[in-house]
């Protein structure tokens, strides 16, 4: 609860509003895919393709092509920071975020501990070391060589180990638009030519989260990060900060100059990818999943590109060919559209569409099932 049992509450919907801002959907930007990885820092990227799709949603005129030249020029790297999780981010960033999400790195690899009796973790590391930066190497052969020294320990373990003890990301071209190849991984100084920054505070941090996802709790960012223990950080920012609530009291943290919409703002329909961070950088995700749709987007552990309506998750919907170059983007809403949201529903569709499968002999908008069963 908040310390501040005075501060001004934020209803759900002005929270939605604010992070919508923030997060570069209410109004497509004018900004380079670059500063927008900066200004999100970073892009949830399990699969090739959300990070492209995240900035159709986002930026005013992008073109695929510009994320894979950052990308190729190694401006721009996939690699585990957050939540322990792969992420598209630039290279400054994995720098810094890498040191800084070690703990929730190290939290994973807690879990294999059993499939690595008699590893030593110093050596393993240097083992790995070594062989990545050869020359970069698929998850495969990384186990293969581990499992040459290890014989008796499980190779997962062994492959998560080298992950967690090292920054290890994915070489191009994987993660490049259209010419995606598998999966090979080197270290981050390898790759490049840089140290990792040596434990990085997170005060900087906080204050770019909050620019990108605020106004939050500590719990927030915490869920963001994959971490705990960000509290100090929050307190000794404190000062500088402006502090609300939501309605269950939750105190909320913020930048003074952040914007802060009018709740009534305008929100256009926008189609998101699977794992996109609006979906997944809150503790409390009500700002844009309604209560009644939590984990609808979702079946086992398979996430669906999902489409907001009035700035909430509204639907699912996927891209696919359907012959002679034509493009069809299928939606599926999980209550009813009003005829203008449909009717804006499908003109964003199209646009998305446009960007995506730039080329297509044509677009089609279809209603219909996305998720069977």
């Amino acid at each position: 609860m908040t310390k501040n049992p005075s501060a001004p509450v934020l209803s759900r919907r002005a929270l939605n509003r604010a992070t919508l801002d923030r997060q570069l959907l209410l109004r497509r930007a004018r900004m380079s895919a670059a500063d927008a990885l900066t200004h999100l820092v970073g892009l949830q990227a399990q699969n090739v393709k959300p990070p492209y799709y995240a900035l159709a949603a986002r930026l005013d005129g992008f073109a695929p092509e510009e994320l894979s030249e950052l990308m190729d020029s190694r401006a721009a790297v996939r690699a585990v920071t957050m939540r322990s999780t792969v992420h598209t981010l630039t290279a400054d960033d994995l720098l810094t975020l890498r040191p800084l999400t070690q703990a929730a790195i190290d939290r994973e690899l807690r879990a294999f501990r059993k499939g690595l009796d008699g590893v030593d973790l110093d050596r393993l590391a240097a083992v790995a070391r070594a062989y990545v930066e050869e020359e970069p190497r698929t998850p495969a052969r990384l186990r293969d060589e581990l499992a040459v020294h290890w014989p008796d320990a499980d190779p997962a373990s062994l492959g998560i180990a080298a992950r967690a003890r090292l920054p290890l990301l994915q070489v191009t071209p994987r993660g490049l638009w259209r010419r995606s190849g598998r999966v090979a991984l080197t270290t981050a100084e390898h790759w490049l030519g840089r140290p990792l920054v040596d434990r990085p505070r997170p005060d900087a941090v906080v204050e770019r989260y909050l620019a990108a996802f605020g106004p939050a709790s500590v719990r927030d960012m915490q869920a963001w990060a994959g971490l705990t223990g960000l509290r100090d950080a929050f307190e000794r920012l404190r000062p500088r900060l402006r502090t609300f609530r939501d309605e269950n009291g939750v105190e909320l943290f913020d930048l003074p100059d952040a914007p802060r919409p009018d709740p009534e703002t305008p929100a256009p329909p926008r189609f998101l990818p699977e794992f996109d961070n609006l979906l997944l950088s809150h503790a409390d995700r009500t700002r844009v999943v309604p209560a009644a749709y939590k984990a609808r987007n979702w079946k086992s552990n398979q996430s669906f590109c999902a489409f907001l309506v009035d700035g909430f998750l509204a639907g699912v919907w996927r891209l696919e060919e359907t012959g002679g170059g034509a493009v069809a983007v299928v939606v599926e809403a999980f209550g009813a559209l009003t005829e203008a949201q449909r009717a804006d529903v499908e003109d964003e569709a199209v646009r998305t569409a446009r960007v995506l499968a730039a080329g297509a002999s044509s677009y089609d908008v279809r209603f219909g099932a996305v998720i069977d069963g």
